[in-house]
């Protein structure tokens, strides 16, 4: 066997730990092996048995990501998809993961959010209440429409 071969078998080893550790996106395996500094050719051979041997898969991957976002840092639809289209993720599975997002876990979710950050603002006016809520739901990705909806909510409260 050439030291070739047996630098290459380490290396493939290497990421295949790296992938199992956590889901990783196609993107984020090949800019790992670039700063390897391993050669496109080696790249390509080594996603191609990653993909075979089902360390890599975009669906897997992008399920994972929506999942993890949404529950854990509470992001919206909007930011989700921003972050999935970043790591090269196909429209298909894009939409495929964030349909896997119940509509009633996903208003919940916005309820909790909602009174998470207004319970943070104190005793502000309702003005700057407001301002704050549709720039935090803003920034995590939510949209526009559910924002204004929750920002009506306290107009009757």
């Amino acid at each position: 066997m050439s030291i070739k071969n047996i630098k290459n078998n380490e290396v493939q080893k290497k990421i295949e730990f790296y992938c199992t550790y956590q889901e990783r996106s196609h993107k984020e395996v090949t800019e790992k092996l670039f700063k390897m500094g391993l050669k496109k050719n080696t790249i390509d051979e080594i996603l191609s048995n990653l993909i075979q041997n089902n360390f890599i898969n975009e669906a897997r991957f992008a399920s994972s990501y929506t999942s993890g976002k949404f529950r854990i840092k509470l992001w919206g639809k909007k930011r989700i998809k921003y972050g999935l289209k970043n790591h090269n993720v196909s429209d298909y599975n894009i939409e495929s993961a964030l349909n896997q997002i119940r509509d009633e876990d996903y208003e919940k979710t916005l309820n909790h959010l909602t009174k998470k950050i207004l319970n943070s603002c104190g005793k502000e006016n309702l003005n700057k209440k407001k301002l704050k809520l549709f720039a935090a739901l803003k920034y995590r990705g939510w949209e526009s429409e559910l924002i204004y909806r929750q920002m009506k909510k306290i107009d009757k409260v």
